[in-house]
């Protein structure tokens, strides 16, 4: 009887702890935003010389829809890309909007610290044609929490 009890207050003291965790921020979701991959591969590392590590390349047509959205996110490589229409509302994680219009050229550069925010907030497709250079064996992307400035958080 006395480990049952025993088991019990066991039981609700580790439920009223979890209760107790703060909650972890989670990732916002991509909404309206196909992808087309048109080339992908790596370059090995000491290949080229201006590449000692090696890199992976890949070239997509990202459209984002009305209202669409990539959802917060950072790279662990460079991108570059082309707006070929529409228009693109890009914060950063200090929510202040960037706006790129078609014919504009995109820089994100790398890390953590450049999350950020892709959004369709016009009335017609956003169309980018990107460039990616991500370090061999990373994600194309990686999802983060929208910041705690971002009054348009998913």
């Amino acid at each position: 009887m006395r480990q049952l009890a025993r088991g019990m207050l066991v039981m609700v003291s580790v439920v009223l702890c979890v209760g107790l965790v703060p909650a972890i921020a989670r990732a916002t979701p991509s909404s309206g935003v196909p992808a087309v991959t048109f080339a992908e591969g790596d370059i090995p590392a000491d290949l080229l010389p201006f590449v000692p590590e090696g890199v992976h390349v890949a070239v997509r047509e990202i459209t984002i829809a009305p209202g669409g959205t990539t959802g917060w996110h950072y790279h662990d490589g460079q991108l570059v890309g082309l707006v070929r229409a529409g228009t693109l509302t890009h914060p950063g994680a200090d929510c202040k909007p960037v706006i790129y219009r078609t014919g504009d050229i995109i820089k994100e550069p790398a890390g953590q610290s450049n999350t950020h925010v892709g959004r369709n907030l016009g009335n017609t497709p956003v169309v980018l044609d990107v460039l990616y250079l991500i370090p061999l064996g990373k994600p194309l992307f990686e999802d983060a929490p929208a910041p705690g400035c971002d009054a348009l958080a998913e």
